[in-house]
């Protein structure tokens, strides 16, 4: 049994008023969830403000009650303990309930704009071929070992479910876990009271400027990630990012760097780079990867640094690292080879990350062929980045077809016209609009000739799309196939 009183252990506390002798069953910020001897977080989110709901999880059984104000009226056989920050605190009291999992894990964090997913995802994969029990908490999907628990909802959990799932790989054998960690969560507290082992940083563009608000609070919440991890743990930066170093100011962390450009503790060069991958020299090792592009070059640096410094053997990482795969929609491609044309998916959803991808496919390419870029921007989302991603793709390709994304509560439409508003004027003609994303890519299809290559962006590895509210089922890579298929077969 679980005490009130044990859960509250480091809790910074301004005011409690009843027993904290008393059972906890359960801890929920959503008074849905609430049951009998629960204690409910009352949280001042985003969306709505948990203190409107401290009756509804009362009355649902919550016995205990987390809060930055004290209701009017105080229920008899309730503890209600006041903190300034409900949100920072409950992550303390989730730890402390799944009795503090990441201390007993090696709890690695990655963070920056692109490149978290693939990142994350090849230290899983190198630390299963390695022979450990490893946990991955991920954009795509959360795993224990090669078992999927669930799809993802967030890049990183709420601290609750965070620490569930943490706890549910030290159970299951864990030593080891690789995990995203937002900017979001960072603002939002998620990671409160984790202890991380090492912190990754890959590199920070423009992004999420629609929740906070300028690109210095951006900056501050990816930086507060390096602040908050301990001196036992190893901070990792990209020297090649003009903002690594930003990361690692007021760290206690050991730090180090990786790099292709710049001196840096871990580096590389590109040897060769081709649509079969990368060929890179990495402490005097001539290393083939399966990889494609320079930014998965830096992808693969992060995690050959990281594997390092979690003492893992320098050779052996390297001739791991050759035989892995990136992740579920991160420069995915497929081949119609009746007429040799390449379809990639890619989840390019920020103008870096864009410039990126075509920036690679242009390097790789002939220039005797047609780069046709499908794209959309995703609705109730930043909507600065629309016309940049325009401007970027009709620049950088030979013909665009503007498309949905996930519109949300948006009218898709109205989101074309401001992607639009970003394209030059004598660029204008290589770009149309498709509103339906399945008939944008069909077209992309139809306009390819021999030796073609087609980027289908924005989406990746998901397999919905969200329209007013509701998700439907649509997987880019299957529809790419389809098209392929029904254009060589009609």
């Amino acid at each position: 049994m679980t005490l009130l009183r044990d859960i509250l252990y480091k809790v910074s506390l301004k005011e409690v008023n009843g027993s904290t002798d008393r059972p906890v069953a359960k801890i929920c910020s959503d008074s849905r969830q609430v049951m009998p001897d629960a204690l409910f977080a009352a949280i001042s989110g985003t969306q709505t403000n948990g203190h409107l709901f401290i009756d509804m999880a009362i009355a649902n059984g919550a016995t205990a009650i987390l809060c930055e104000e004290m209701p009017q009226t105080l229920q008899n056989g309730v503890t209600y303990i006041r903190v300034e920050n409900a949100a920072r605190e409950l992550g303390i009291i989730a730890s402390n309930f799944y009795g503090n999992p990441s201390g007993r894990l090696t709890l690695v964090g990655v963070t920056g704009t692109n490149g978290k997913t693939t990142t994350a995802t090849l230290l899983f994969k190198l630390f299963r071929k390695f022979g450990y029990s490893v946990g991955l908490i991920s954009t795509i999907r959360y795993h224990i070992n090669d078992r999927q628990t669930e799809e993802a909802t967030h890049t990183t959990p709420d601290a609750i479910k965070l620490n569930q799932l943490l706890q549910e790989m030290v159970n299951a054998g864990c030593t080891h876990c690789f995990m995203e960690v937002s900017s979001h969560a960072m603002a939002q507290h998620r990671v409160s009271g984790i202890t991380f082992a090492g912190g990754i940083f890959t590199n920070i563009t423009h992004d999420h400027l629609d929740f906070h608000g300028t690109f210095e609070n951006y900056l501050k919440a990816k930086k507060s990630f390096f602040d908050m991890l301990p001196a036992s743990a190893f901070a990792l930066t990209n020297a090649d990012d003009r903002n690594g170093k930003v990361m690692l100011q007021n760290t206690a962390a050991h730090t180090y760097s990786y790099a292709l450009k710049s001196p840096a503790d871990f580096k590389a060069k590109i040897l060769e780079s081709s649509f079969s991958g990368l060929t890179l020299l990495v402490d005097g090792y001539e290393v083939h990867t399966l990889l494609i592009g320079e930014f998965n070059a830096y992808n693969l640096m992060a995690v050959y640094g990281a594997a390092c410094l979690l003492n893992e053997d320098k050779q052996a990482t390297l001739t791991c690292l050759s035989a892995l795969t990136a992740a579920a929609g991160r420069f995915d491609y497929v081949q119609d080879r009746e007429k040799n044309i390449t379809g990639i998916v890619d989840y390019a959803h920020t103008p870096d990350a864009l410039l990126k991808v075509l920036t690679t496919i242009n390097q790789l390419r002939t220039k005797n062929e047609q780069l046709i870029t499908v794209v959309g921007c995703g609705g109730n989302r930043d909507r600065t980045k629309r016309p940049q991603m325009a401007k970027l793709a009709c620049e950088l390709s030979d013909k665009v077809i503007l498309t949905s994304d996930n519109p949300r509560n948006e009218d898709p439409d109205a989101i074309i016209a401001e992607m639009k508003t970003g394209i030059p004027p004598q660029l204008a003609g290589k770009a149309i609009a498709i509103t339906n994303r399945r008939e944008a890519i069909k077209t992309a299809c139809m306009l390819a000739n021999k030796n073609d290559i087609i980027l289908v962006a924005g989406k990746g590895h998901e397999t919905y799309q969200e329209i007013n509210g509701v998700k439907h089922h649509f997987d880019d890579k299957e529809e790419l196939l389809n098209a392929l298929n029904t254009t060589l077969n009609p």
